[in-house]
């Protein structure tokens, strides 16, 4: 009968194992590894926000279906037409200032279901 109060936390030799498979880190073999694709209903979100940029507004896109360099690529378009900086955190494209008209239009050109969320 094997001890199930036995396992390695950490060795100076293989440094920090995984707690499930008991493999190091680097080779662990658990399916825990975090996606960069975001769940997504099929709507994108447009949602103006102000909390902990003290006052100042900026419009939120979620739920865009695209990861890496498109969701980039679609960030750096909107920018421009906009006239205005942003940048992308999590997923979540972020442009400074209120531009929920202009994104709505642009972005239900591209062919995606586009909601106001928010108020």
């Amino acid at each position: 009968m094997a001890n199930s109060n036995h396992r390695l936390v950490y060795s100076d030799e293989t440094g920090t194992t995984c707690p499930k498979c008991g493999l190091r880190l680097q080779k662990c073999r658990c399916n825990n590894k975090p996606s960069n694709k975001t769940k997504s209903d099929g709507i994108v979100r447009l949602q103006r926000e102000t909390k902990g940029r003290k006052g100042q507004g900026v419009t939120l896109i979620t739920g865009v279906p695209l990861t890496g360099d498109d969701l980039k690529a679609l960030a750096k378009e909107i920018k421009q037409k906009c006239g205005t900086g942003g940048t992308i955190k999590n997923g979540v494209i972020e442009i400074q200032g209120d531009h929920r008209d202009l994104l709505l239009s642009l972005l239900e050109d591209k062919g995606w279901k586009v909601k106001k969320a928010g108020g």
